[in-house]
C-alpha cells in the first residue's frame, strides 16, 4: 500500500536499481586503465629509473676537459633518456613487467 501511495511500484525500484548498477559498472570501466595503458606506464617508470641509474653512473666517469663539449652539455640528458628508453623497450631489467603484474593483481582484473 505504501508503494501505491508514493506512486512508485516495485518494478520501478528494480528498473532504477538496474540502471544505477549499470551506470556504476560503466563508470568503473572508464576509470580503470586498460592493460596497454598500465604496461605503458610501467615501462615509462622503468625507463625513468634506468635514466637515473645511467646519470649516476656517468657522474663517476672521469673525463679530460678536451672531451667535454657544448653539445654534450645540451644534449647529454636527451642521450641518456634515449638509452634508458631503448633499454626498456628491449626488455629492460624486468621492473616494468613486475610492476604491471602487481598492478593487475591489485586491481582485481585478471
Amino acid at each position: 500500500m505504501d508503494n501505491m501511495m508514493s506512486g512508485v511500484n516495485t518494478s520501478d525500484y528494480a528498473s532504477i536499481y538496474n540502471q544505477t548498477t549499470s551506470n556504476l559498472e560503466s563508470n568503473l570501466k572508464k576509470t580503470l586503465a586498460t592493460d596497454d595503458e598500465m604496461m605503458l606506464s610501467c615501462k615509462e617508470f622503468e625507463a625513468y629509473m634506468l635514466e637515473q641509474v645511467y646519470k649516476s653512473m656517468e657522474k663517476t666517469v672521469i673525463r679530460a676537459e678536451e672531451e667535454q663539449n657544448e653539445y654534450e652539455e645540451y644534449f647529454g640528458d636527451l642521450r641518456i633518456q634515449e638509452f634508458a628508453k631503448l633499454a626498456t623497450d628491449q626488455g629492460g631489467v624486468g621492473l616494468a613487467q613486475q610492476l604491471y603484474e602487481a598492478m593487475k593483481r591489485n586491481s582485481g582484473i585478471e
